[in-house]
């Protein structure tokens, strides 16, 4: 299982965000302590942000590195700030090769995304029926052969038919995941994290209880969610973390008063 992190909030370096915090997503890499499947998160890394002011295509930096020994790593959380911000550290599934294209997070469409979890016998169960569903614009651009951009591409797909509710789109890819996955008689693990930029989108969701653990930190800087709780110097140190419940996505935004709203909504 792999390990996440999401931020919505105040510009801030990824240095802050990625590598100095206890408990940081380095130190979740090599010393996690809620994964429910491995022991490391070694099969490479990924970071994607947008620019503070919209005016680029999101920022994606990936290795198949693990992330405690790339060496371009500390310069460039040194010198990137970022608003949104969504990152990811691998433990590759059995037989998914540990190669650039298989790295998350994804990017396409002014979209980042992020999966923890999986499809059981992925590449023999629901790999036909779910690249049967989208679009050869969508398909093409699935460059690898995990189940996590698989169901990216399910999502975009979704997010194109349902531009203004990404939440209803995310319930529907959730949903569909399940039905093929009950069909085909597997597991499935859906923690997902998207955005846009302008707003932060995830769930938690497994076929079977427990699902794969996730977090969410609400401060006035901005709202922070992840696989496991940590904590950030740059901070005061009372941070509540509060479990994200089975079966629920969450949407986090700006309000008008320059404050950050979270809600959470049952799947």
């Amino acid at each position: 299982m792999c390990r996440l992190l999401g931020y919505l909030g105040a510009p801030v370096k990824l240095e802050q965000l990625i590598q100095s915090a206890d408990h940081s997503l380095v130190e979740q890499s090599y010393q996690p302590r809620e994964m429910t499947a491995g022991l490391l998160n070694a099969d490479g890394f990924g970071i994607a942000c947008f620019d503070v002011d919209r005016e680029e295509a999101p920022f994606v930096y990936r290795s198949i590195l693990p992330i405690w020994n790339d060496s371009n790593l500390p310069s460039i959380c040194r010198y990137v700030q970022s608003d949104c911000v969504i990152a990811s550290v691998r433990s590759a599934t059995p037989g998914l090769a540990v190669d650039l294209s298989n790295c998350q997070p994804y990017s396409y469409g002014g979209w980042i995304f992020a999966h923890n979890g999986y499809i059981d016998n992925f590449r023999r169960t629901l790999y036909r029926p779910m690249a049967d569903l989208l679009t050869d614009e969508i398909y093409q651009n699935v460059h690898g052969t995990t189940d996590s951009e698989h169901i990216f591409a399910l999502l975009l797909q979704y997010l194109r038919q349902l531009p203004d509710r990404p939440l209803v789109a995310l319930a529907q890819t959730v949903h569909q995941v399940w039905q093929l996955a009950q069909e085909w008689g597997v597991w499935v693990s859906l923690n997902l994290l998207f955005s846009d930029g302008q707003k932060l989108y995830g769930c938690r969701y497994s076929s079977r209880s427990p699902a794969p653990s996730l977090y969410y930190l609400q401060v006035e800087q901005g709202v922070y969610v992840a696989s496991e709780p940590m904590q950030f110097r740059y901070l005061p140190e009372d941070q509540r973390w509060q479990a994200v419940p089975e079966f629920s996505m969450t949407e986090i935004w700006r309000k008008e008063d320059g404050s950050w709203g979270l809600a959470v909504h049952s799947l």
